[in-house]
């Protein structure tokens, strides 16, 4: 029998959810970032997977679609019997027509791959600010990860959390990080792209905060070195970046109606750098002004320049 929960989560279909995030009053940001080319399904030259694939104009879950079909298929990173863990952004009890978690219908079908990929387990997880059992439930990300076939587990528990040395590391030179992560064979990040108050924005990187126990750590020690640094640890084998409904300004966690962008638009990458890049230009923030992006391409993380990248962009 069905929960009430998972009766409100199947109630917010994709109409639904549209047609509440159109009254939010969102423009529409940044349509040229990828100089996106008409008609349906833009052609790249290049044969090669592409360093970076933007679509627009669609649904979380089938916009990701298209991009993981474009990057070769989850089968090119998922393999028969592996571990994965989905890290979305599951930090604020507020629901998804707000834009401050990653949409539940992204993560479901980013979930719902790896299973049909031959994943023997998927586990979903993040260490909100906002209490987690309220936000795993308002966000609706918890329904619709067991939908998909995922494991949620609490990220809330110190218990859950192993102390590891970060190679290279000059200010996060240790942190507790989750088991299920120390643990997986796969890391595929899902951040919801937003303005933030502390960090200038947030997406891929910073989303890996969640994975640690003590986010106050990066705070005091230096937050853009901390959040560069834990890269060097463990870079995600995939990064999907949520840029449907945006966060423009107030961000992470008090946005109004007016600050959030209807910008139905999906990117997904393996360099961590390269896609807050972009994720930063959609904002209208020059990624050389952000200081984790500037770090993470001086450490060879990734590569924060986009000019000569193979992109794919993709138009629906």
């Amino acid at each position: 029998m069905k929960t009430s929960r998972q009766q409100q989560y199947e109630a917010l279909n994709r109409r639904e959810f549209c047609k509440k995030s159109l009254m939010l009053g969102a423009t529409v940001y940044g349509a040229s970032l990828f100089g996106w080319i008409d008609p349906v399904a833009a052609q790249d030259a290049a044969s090669a997977m592409p360093d970076l694939v933007a679509v627009k104009n669609g649904e979380p879950d089938v916009m990701f679609d298209k991009a993981i079909e474009a990057m070769g298929g989850m089968r090119k990173f998922v393999k028969q019997g592996q571990t994965v863990v989905v890290k979305p952004n599951i930090g604020w009890n507020r629901g998804p027509e707000t834009g401050a978690n990653t949409n539940p219908l992204l993560v479901k079908r980013i979930v719902e791959h790896c299973i049909n990929a031959g994943a023997k387990k998927v586990y979903v997880f993040d260490h909100g600010v906002d209490d987690s059992v309220k936000t795993y439930q308002t966000s609706g990300i918890e329904a619709a990860a067991k939908a998909g076939g995922a494991i949620v587990v609490p990220g809330h528990d110190e218990k859950y959390y192993q102390e590891v040395t970060i190679p290279g590391a000059k200010k996060l030179e240790s942190a507790k990080v989750h088991e299920v992560l120390l643990e997986a064979h796969i890391l595929i990040n899902v951040p919801v792209l937003k303005h933030h108050a502390s960090s200038q924005f947030t997406s891929a990187m910073k989303n890996l905060m969640g994975v640690v126990w003590s986010r106050y750590t990066y705070h005091w020690k230096g937050l853009h070195d901390c959040i560069a640094e834990f890269c060097l640890l463990r870079k995600p084998n995939l990064n999907v970046v949520d840029a449907y409904l945006v966060t423009m300004a107030h961000g992470p966690d008090r946005a109004r109606a007016e600050d959030l962008a209807l910008q139905r638009t999906l990117l997904i990458s393996q360099d961590i750098v390269a896609i807050d890049a972009a994720g930063a230009k959609i904002l209208g923030v020059d990624p050389e002004k952000v200081r984790h992006i500037k770090l993470g391409h001086e450490k060879k993380i990734g590569n924060m320049n986009l000019e000569g990248r193979n992109i794919k962009r993709i138009t629906l």
